[in-house]
């Protein structure tokens, strides 16, 4: 996955072409539409911003170094001391963050003294004075942005979150199968011997501890006696019929199932990051949440397909597991402290960072994200992201798909 870097090495230009008047406004996109003439460009490859005989050509320079703005100023096409022009940027972002530049003289230009963070998408306004005369000019120039109804959002099923902190939990994958708990399993046998009278229990049948199970009439005595389920359970092998005498055999036998246990196979080189304690989660088809359990016992030996047992226990009164059944498990490792973390399913690649897409109103615009530890569904974010924000956590595709269509990309 690749991270969000800030030394880029192409220039990312800005240019407006006006013939208003000095204290005028205008707006210009950043991005020509097809079909259209590009507006002039400077002899640094920057965009002019002209007015009579005065232009600007202005610059996001990042050759090498974090972006900063960088301006030639001229008049009547000769260069002007930059110690004698006065400029000052201000950038409006989505969120209505403001970003003030001002400029100080370097060599032939004047350098501003702030870095410009992606995205470099905003509202741009300009404040020029030379010798008495002020200019003004402003403009959008937007990159990675898009507007979508709420009502589209919702037919595209584009899902939204919250950037929280969050608990990262590391983990390791496993599959294998469930099994009765060794300790809850009864083989019911008659304490005397006799000829059984009625049986009121079938194989596969849940009984409750001291329901009947049978009666039997012993050899010795005239009176019957009745056997009663030791606990809750299910029928697991029955051995008794009406008419058969007991001859000291097993009965039945009785599995409580309200406690499963997973036993799972894990690569040799995993066994020493898994410590007993361990909370592993089971995921069933069909099942929207996942069966928590604990790590209870680690196997020792390694089996003919060079894996090792790891086995949980697992609560089951709710009846949702069946022994027998095979599974996937994710077998908790490690926790990590993220002060913010945004769900995996929200990233996407945008130029040579991963990104996610904030919500602010109906705009959907690029954040460029430094990220940290990344676990099978979170990702720490590190920067580019700020707290409570809202962003796309679902079909992000299809935000990432629309910018590219409208073109609002970097003009680099």
């Amino acid at each position: 996955m690749t991270l969000p870097r800030f030394f880029l090495s192409a220039t990312f230009t800005l240019v407006l072409l006006l013939t208003t008047c000095s204290l005028g406004w205008a707006t210009v996109e950043s991005t020509t539409p097809a079909g259209t003439i590009a507006p002039e460009k400077g002899p640094h490859q920057g965009k002019l911003l002209t007015h009579n005989d005065f232009a600007i050509e202005l610059v996001i320079y990042e050759h090498g170094i974090p972006p900063e703005f960088r301006a030639w100023i001229t008049e009547k096409g000769q260069p002007l001391k930059p110690a004698e022009v006065s400029l000052d940027i201000t950038l409006t972002r989505l969120d209505g963050t403001q970003n003030e530049i001002s400029f100080t003289a370097q060599q032939d230009f004047l350098r501003g003294n702030n870095l410009i963070y992606e995205p470099h998408s905003f509202v741009v306004s300009i404040r020029a004075q030379y010798h008495g005369t002020y200019h003004h000019w402003q403009y959008n120039s937007f990159e990675g942005r898009t507007h979508i109804q709420a009502d589209i959002a919702k037919k595209l099923a584009i899902e939204t979150a919250i950037a929280h902190p969050r608990i990262l939990k590391s983990t390791i994958s496993a599959y294998g199968k469930l099994t009765t708990h060794p300790e809850n399993t009864r083989e019911i046998k008659s304490r005397f011997e006799g000829t059984i009278k009625s049986v009121t229990a079938a194989v596969g049948q849940r009984v409750n501890k001291g329901q009947l199970l049978l009666t039997v009439k012993r050899n010795l005595a005239l009176e019957p006696f009745k056997i009663y389920s030791p606990l809750n359970g299910i029928i697991h092998h029955r051995n008794a019929n009406p008419g058969e005498q007991t001859n000291n055999r097993i009965l039945f036998s009785i599995i409580d199932d309200s406690i499963l246990i997973s036993e799972l196979a894990v690569f040799p080189e995993d066994q020493d990051k898994i410590s007993l304690g361990n909370s592993v989660s089971l995921f069933l088809h069909g099942k929207s949440q996942p069966i928590t359990g604990i790590v209870k016992q680690i196997d020792t030996i390694v089996h003919a397909n060079q894996s090792i047992i790891v086995r949980a226990q697992h609560n089951n009164e709710s009846g949702q597991l069946l022994a027998g059944r095979f599974v996937r498990g994710e077998i908790e490792v490690a926790q990590h402290p993220a002060p913010l973390a945004v769900k995996r399913s929200g990233l996407q690649s945008f130029r040579d960072f991963t990104v996610v897409f904030e919500k602010i109103g109906n705009d959907y615009e690029v954040r460029m994200l430094e990220l940290g530890v990344i676990t099978a569904e979170w990702a720490e974010v590190l920067s580019g992201l700020k707290p409570n924000a809202e962003y796309v956590s679902k079909h992000s595709y299809i935000i990432k798909a629309d910018i590219e269509k409208s073109g609002a990309l970097h003009d680099h």
